[in-house]
């Protein structure tokens, strides 16, 4: 079997996306990840420093949030699974988009999230085909679809 594409989409203030490319390679899967720019300054000034200047804030974010849109769509229309990770401590709004935008495609969507998120999740996690609690949850989902193995996290 060929790699598989894993788009890992979402918060970026932990651990989450090594946690599973590591137990991912621990567990000898075959997986190509991919992700969103996770370093703030480059997502946030990509528009302006490469399209030009901006003197009002919401056109600066809107060029940046255009450009970001490029690479994610791609990203997310390449993959085969996409993996989505709400945080507890920002609005990732653009998670959400990027759950429902892999689902409309037909994409499989995994969400990943504290329990203490289901109720304020629960339409995103509604149109996911897993929900799961920790990384170590996603990778033994990973290693079940592509081996078919059981291994309980």
């Amino acid at each position: 079997m060929s790699a598989l594409s894993v788009y890992l989409s979402g918060e970026i203030h932990s651990d989450w996306r090594s946690r599973i490319e590591s137990g991912s390679q621990s567990a000898g899967l075959t997986v190509e990840f991919t992700a969103p720019v996770t370093h703030h300054e480059s997502s946030d000034d990509c528009g302006v420093a490469i399209l030009g200047g901006e003197d009002n804030p919401f056109w600066k974010d809107h060029k940046g949030a255009k450009i970001n849109a490029i690479r994610t769509r791609t990203m997310i229309e390449r993959a085969d699974v996409v993996v989505v990770r709400f945080g507890d401590k920002y609005k990732q709004w653009n998670a959400a988009f990027d759950a429902g935008y892999a689902a409309a495609l037909g994409k499989p969507v995994i969400v990943l999230h504290d329990p203490a998120l289901t109720h304020a999740l629960k339409e995103v996690d509604a149109a996911a085909l897993a929900v799961a609690e920790t990384p170590d949850q996603v990778v033994a989902i990973l290693t079940y679809v592509l081996n078919g193995e059981l291994k309980v996290a």
